[in-house]
């Protein structure tokens, strides 16, 4: 049975990440791109005066909102996760170097996708029961398209629910408990025979946090996130400088093989990975893995901001997409390939691979920093990820669903720290790319609300 399932996800998720996900994501890239002019080119220094300026700027959110920048933490904190450190990894492992050069790229288009994706959020967000913003994908399908496009409101919403309990929670927290373990064991703190029951007490100790994060609402959701974000990409960005800097010798020819590996990756994988669409198949995915630009989950939390312009909001979006991946994705990358580690390219490879270059450069002691900012990192995921779930449900069957909802999924996380979750990474790898299909489709007919809303903001 498990084979059955396994060839079965293996034949969707091969056609979901295939050719036409690439044309249509890429396709929808340039689409708005066109519409906006290139936005996010032509106010590249206005958006980090309209982002940054307003991150420094104190004050209290109205109700049933949060600030600017708790709506930017909160959706940061769901994509600055384990994407950016086992993604990555995954994607030069099995794409070459050449995949980091097809990641920056569909991070170029996606600032565009997800500012159009956070603008309509905005715009098309109405109160719930309980006197909270919610909007995303569904609410700018049913708002923004006609009714015979409402089923594809739907659609997201089931799959948004699907997709949070492995992409959002198993996976994270079975991140949390591998990084946990492997400092303890290198300290020789734990023996092997004990590790089962540690790992089942952490699973119930995370679930009882994600429980008091998530029942404490919206505010509450907002003012974790603006607290842990910007501490753990901070501490990530610092050790990540540091192997950059000790390697320094080795960073020009690491900027060459990544673009030469982009064209032509056997000449820098030695054969093994000869496909110039593997290579782009692999960034682009894991790009979007990472920064969620296409899967508009990210503009779920950008709706209960406290903003009157949907465009201002917006150009968080553009920010969001070039923390995450232009900068820290690349960050990863270049710790893999300047410490000199040896990488298996052909085979898979997740978050060990990203902290061997880390423990070549340092030593074994930093695993302990490591394990921090996985952890921060994977937490800060299943928060991010138990609002959208929230978000998703809510929409189908109301408010009064939202907190019987939060407590099962906090419980999920149980389930990560103690079982084998290898097939759960690929099938929330898949549930990823069919949420794609829905709101790129409400992204195509909402293009030219895009951007007239920008030329009215601009005006």
């Amino acid at each position: 049975m498990l084979e059955m399932i396994t060839q079965i996800n293996n034949v969707v998720n091969g056609f979901i990440w295939g050719v036409p996900a690439m044309v249509c994501i890429i396709g929808v890239g340039l689409l708005l791109s066109f519409r906006t002019r290139f936005i996010q080119f032509r106010k590249f220094g206005y958006t980090f005066k309209t982002t940054v300026g307003r991150i420094f700027h104190k004050g209290e959110a109205s109700d049933g909102s949060v600030t600017p920048f708790q709506a930017v933490c909160t959706a940061l904190a769901a994509t600055v996760g384990t994407g950016n450190i086992a993604g990555v990894a995954g994607a030069i492992a099995l794409g070459g170097p050449g995949a980091v050069f097809w990641m920056w790229v569909s991070a170029l288009l996606g600032m565009c996708t997800k500012f159009s994706e956070v603008t309509l959020a905005v715009h098309f967000r109405e109160k719930n029961a309980e006197g909270d913003w919610v909007g995303g994908p569904m609410y700018y399908i049913k708002n923004g398209l006609p009714k015979n496009f409402h089923w594809l409101a739907v659609v997201f919403s089931i799959l948004g629910i699907l997709t949070v309990f492995g992409t959002g929670n198993a996976t994270q927290v079975n991140t949390i408990t591998t990084a946990i373990d492997s400092a303890l064991l290198n300290y020789n703190l734990i023996s092997q025979d004990s590790l089962s029951s540690f790992n089942l007490g952490l699973g119930i100790f995370i679930a009882v946090l994600v429980a008091l994060v998530l029942l404490g609402g919206i505010k509450r959701i907002g003012r974790v996130t603006e607290k842990l974000v910007p501490f753990m990409a901070l501490l990530y960005i610092i050790l990540a400088l540091g192997v950059i800097l000790l390697n320094a010798e080795h960073v020009p020819g690491v900027f060459r093989s990544i673009f030469e590996g982009a064209f032509s990756p056997s000449a820098v994988t030695g054969g093994v990975v000869g496909s110039m669409f593997m290579s782009l198949k692999n960034g682009v995915s894991r790009g979007i893995f990472s920064n969620e630009a296409g899967l508009g989950t990210g503009s779920i939390a950008h709706a209960a901001a406290d903003t009157k312009n949907p465009v201002q909001q917006g150009f968080f979006g553009i920010f969001e997409v070039f923390t995450d991946t232009i900068v820290i994705c690349t960050m990863t990358a270049l710790v893999i390939l300047c410490s000199g580690v040896s990488v298996g390219y052909g085979a898979a490879a997740g978050a060990e691979l990203t902290i061997s270059g880390f423990t070549a450069t340092y030593g074994s002691w930093v695993s302990i920093f490591t394990a921090v900012a996985m952890c921060c990192f994977a937490f800060s995921t299943i928060i991010g990820w138990g609002l959208y779930g929230t978000r998703c449900i809510e929409y189908l069957f109301g408010s009064k669903i939202n907190k019987p909802f939060m407590v099962i999924y906090a419980l999920v996380a149980i389930l990560g720290a103690t079982a084998d979750l290898g097939l759960m990474w690929s099938i929330a790898d898949t549930f990823n790319g069919l949420m794609v299909i829905p709101n790129l489709i409400g992204l195509f007919f909402l293009s030219g609300t895009v951007a007239k809303l920008v030329k009215e903001y601009l005006d």
